[in-house]
């Protein structure tokens, strides 16, 4: 009879072999782990911070903008002086710059020399911002309605912002070189002279914001133009 040979009986480890060698995280790679996912954390709150403050800046910088257009609008059409009274020097003093008798309202000024100095808005000499017919533009509550005080009865403008009015007499041949309001020119040869009313102004507007949290208004824009 022929004897049947056994293969040799694989070897199995034991359950102390085997826990042995089962893979597992360290102490250090959890650490490692945690840095890196709390590191992505910070530069993804960090990105949504800097985006945050970005669209908030654009949002302004067009709202303000829209404020310095809205100052051209309302007064693209009145002349460099009031065409009753004109501009004129009485001896050294200048006579009908600014806002002339019975000129009580930006409703009435008639002539750009009238808006020189003037700010709508807080701290202003009139309510504002206004809107290109010389509007106040109103804040706007939860339902997109102009918000109207109570006691009043008038519309509560928009809060924070401010446009400021500045208007200087410049030479014609040099628009960037300011000259005084009282400025002349007398007669020489071929030329008649120019007259102290004479000259092209300089218009700018100037708009701030103030937040509620800030501590002074800041510039956010500027738009000026040429009244030949």
């Amino acid at each position: 009879m022929i004897a049947r040979h056994n293969p040799r009986p694989t070897h199995r480890p034991n359950r102390r072999t085997r826990r042995a060698g089962r893979s597992a995280f360290t102490l250090i790679e959890t650490a490692m782990a945690v840095i890196i996912i709390g590191v992505g954390i910070v530069a993804m709150v960090d990105a949504q911070r800097a985006f945050m403050v970005s669209n908030a800046w654009s949002s302004q910088a067009a709202t303000a903008s829209f404020l310095a257009n809205e100052i051209r609008e309302f007064t693209r059409k009145l002349p460099r002086h009031d065409l009753v009274t004109g501009l004129t020097l009485n001896g050294s003093t200048l006579v009908g710059w600014g806002p002339e008798n019975g000129e009580v309202s930006h409703l009435d000024y008639d002539d750009m020399d009238d808006f020189d100095g003037v700010i709508f808005g807080d701290g202003g000499e009139f309510d504002g911002p206004i809107n290109a017919f010389g509007e106040i533009i109103a804040a706007v509550d939860l339902g997109g309605d102009p918000m109207v005080d109570p006691t009043t009865g008038q519309l509560v403008p928009v809060a924070g912002w401010t446009q400021e009015v500045l208007v200087e007499k410049v030479h014609p041949f040099d628009l960037s070189n300011t000259i005084l309001p009282t400025a002349t020119e007398a007669p020489s040869g071929s030329f008649a002279g120019r007259g102290v009313g004479d000259y092209p102004l300089r218009v700018t507007v100037i708009v701030r914001f103030q937040g509620p949290t800030d501590a002074e208004a800041m510039e956010v824009t500027r738009m000026t133009w040429i009244v030949p």
